[in-house]
């Protein structure tokens, strides 16, 4: 009886002690974010055309271009997935004096530009934060820059700070690649900064707030769970409840040993597997070629064999590219090598559901052979590889 006693008495007090934490964790207005919304901006911006934007990225009075006054307006829908969908209108002025195109303007030259872009809130991965945005974005554009109309395909960066949920601060730079340059239309660098205001909100809770709902509604639940265990401890025996809990935690880590067992043995024979897989080596391509040789077909018949000795393999192909050549043709290669490999794996007999083939063009260099870095060709071939590695087993 005195035991029974004592566990009640426990039971009692976590119930009061979950009652007080119930009332620190109530949902406030810190709790909430903006989920959804119209965005409405103006401000500034100053256009880098000299043509050598990244040997003089900062070279703000000789290469940067802008008036003194509201030059940029924009308006723009934000949604719950935080993609975002905006429409922009830039002005400015090339200046007399300044470097366009890698010589010195002899006039003032008027710059117009609209554009439309896709954007990506980067807290969706990285955490809300409530006051500070960063996202990434792509879109497409018309821009008459240097007396000469040109549309545009851009890459945007940039953040947004919030004093409020409806006023803050943008700041962004957007690059800007001509979509034909056979008229002499070039590439060009715009930096912007502008007041947001933030209207048509449609706001819901942070993640601390969920995690807080989440909380509350467990202390509910237990509460619960702890008032029927005191009706109940008041009409069972001690000795029945304690061989009851015995007994699972004895059937609990009989199970949680066997499963640690059964995923331990499936990790080694992943490993084992993927060791089996490094050992044939890379697939290593020739300078702007996507062809496969007779040493690569064997290195990928070794790798089929392996895939159809263990059936339940899902493999990962990377293909991957030098430096040399630029970004979009270096990713349409990487592209191209990896269509010819998996082809390959595909009329060897390996179904399509067991590749996963990523084109990584030169991103993922293996050695410090970057654009303008003198490198042998040997050096310049590490990078010009297939890698396999074991996605799921």
């Amino acid at each position: 009886m005195r035991t029974k006693f004592l566990f009640s008495a426990f039971l009692v007090l976590a119930f009061y002690n979950m009652s007080i934490a119930q009332e620190e964790l109530q949902i406030t207005s810190k709790d909430s974010i903006v989920q959804s919304s119209w965005i409405l901006g103006i401000g500034f911006n100053a256009v880098d055309d000299s043509g050598n934007v990244f040997d003089g990225l900062f070279n703000v009075g000789s290469e940067w271009n802008f008036v003194p006054y509201p030059s940029r307006v924009s308006i723009g829908k934000y949604f719950k997935s935080g993609l975002g969908v905006e429409a922009i209108g830039t002005y400015s002025v090339y200046k007399e004096g300044n470097i366009v195109d890698g010589e010195v303007n002899p006039s003032d030259i008027d710059y117009f530009g609209l554009d439309a872009r896709l954007t990506y809130d980067l807290n969706k991965i990285v955490g809300q934060t409530g006051w500070f945005d960063p996202y990434v974005g792509i879109g497409l554009g018309y821009t008459d820059a240097n007396n000469l109309g040109r549309g545009t395909y851009n890459a945007i960066v940039g953040f947004r700070t919030w004093f409020s949920d409806t006023w803050g601060l943008d700041f962004n730079s957007s690059g800007k690649w001509a979509m034909s340059q056979s008229d002499g239309a070039t590439n060009h660098i715009q930096h912007a900064v502008g007041v947001v205001y933030q209207f048509g909100i449609e706001k819901g809770l942070s993640k601390r707030g969920e995690e807080k709902m989440e909380l509350l509604a467990a202390i509910e639940k237990e509460k619960q769970r702890q008032a029927d265990s005191i009706a109940e401890v008041n009409r069972q025996r001690e000795e029945a409840l304690l061989a009851e809990k015995l007994k699972r935690e004895k059937e609990a880590a009989k199970l949680a040993a066997a499963e640690k067992a059964a995923k331990d043995k499936k990790e080694a024979e992943r490993r084992d597997i993927q060791q089996r897989i490094d050992a044939l080596g890379k697939v290593y391509f020739k300078l702007n070629s996507s062809s496969l040789t007779s040493q690569d077909e064997e290195l990928l018949g070794s790798l089929t064999n392996i895939l159809n000795e263990n059936p339940t393999v899902v493999l990962e192909i990377s293909a991957h590219t030098d430096a040399r050549g630029t970004e979009t043709y270096n990713q349409w290669l990487s592209e191209k090598r990896l269509e010819r490999t998996v082809a390959y794996l595909k009329e060897k007999g390996i179904a399509s559901g067991r590749i996963i083939g990523k084109a990584k063009g030169e991103t993922e260099l293996t050695n410090n052979c970057t654009d303008g870095v003198r490198c042998t060709e040997a050096q310049h071939q590490e990078n010009r590889r297939l890698e396999f590695l074991i996605q799921s087993y």
